[in-house]
């Protein structure tokens, strides 16, 4: 099965304006764009036909032409990352069996997440998307429950039943729980991490869906699937050792670089 990863990146962020040509340095000193971070990444996946960076801005465009990356222009009318890749997928006419929607704000996303999730669609021919999940430890909840207290959006959490079909997704912490736990120990708490493989079939029709009310607001893309009765599939993965985060908010340069400092990421 051929596989296509799009990177979907646009300047013109609500939250933060030109976030994928954001500076981060790693362990070594080495200084490279939000967007060339997530390219490395997805490059590094294996069992991938062709990986393109989607956006509608020319300064985007040219930051990624310049370390090498193939660019496919979007409108600058798609609403999120998935009609972003289902364009993509459209302008490069059609031809992959799964499109992968790697965001530009996630750096960190070790290859086997991305491998894991190609696999975990392949063998669920019920599924027409699936995204991967990561049990948070006690450091984990504590950093997404730290974000909600000081009114940040952070992380992302998932619920999901005995068959990892989705039953929500939030950016409020979900499962409630009112136990402490270790820093290491596992908690019932699932972080969403923000990647997206999708059928051709559920990524073409998603645009022609309107934006429904638990879309609106929650700001998530993937429930607009859910909302039309499309069954997502939440693929569980493990961490082996790899810290974990997406920039979300400047606040979040920071971190990333630390954690990047700590596992000796360049």
């Amino acid at each position: 099965m051929s596989v296509l990863i799009a990177i979907p990146a646009r300047y013109a962020s609500s939250r933060y304006p030109g976030k994928p040509l954001v500076p981060l340095t790693g362990a070594t000193g080495n200084s490279m764009t939000l967007i060339e971070r997530s390219w490395r990444a997805a490059k590094s996946v294996a069992g991938v036909d062709r990986v393109v960076v989607a956006t509608d801005d020319d300064r985007i465009r040219e930051v990624a032409e310049g370390f090498g990356a193939e660019v496919t222009m979007t409108s600058e009318n798609c609403a999120n990352g998935t009609e972003r890749c289902a364009e993509a997928h459209s302008v490069l006419g059609n031809g992959y069996d799964i499109v992968v929607n790697l965001q530009g704000d996630a750096p960190l996303t070790p290859h086997w997440f991305v491998e894991d999730l190609i696999e975990g669609l392949r063998a669920a021919p019920g599924a027409g998307v699936a995204t991967p999940v990561l049990r948070c430890d006690g450091d984990a909840l504590n950093g997404l429950l730290n974000d909600r207290k000081h009114d940040r959006v952070g992380g992302t959490t998932a619920v999901f039943g005995t068959d990892h079909s989705a039953l929500y997704f939030s950016k409020e912490v979900i499962p409630f729980t009112s136990e402490t736990y270790a820093s290491t120990e596992p908690t019932p708490v699932f972080h969403h991490v923000g990647v997206y493989a999708y059928r051709p079939d559920a990524l073409s029709a998603y645009p022609g869906w309107p934006t429904g009310p638990l879309e609106t607001l929650e700001g998530l893309e993937q429930l607009r699937f859910m909302e039309n009765g499309r069954k997502v599939l939440c693929v569980e993965v493990e961490a082996k050792g790899r810290q974990f985060w997406e920039l979300n908010n400047p606040q979040d340069v920071a971190k990333i670089e630390e954690m990047m400092a700590a596992m000796g990421l360049e």
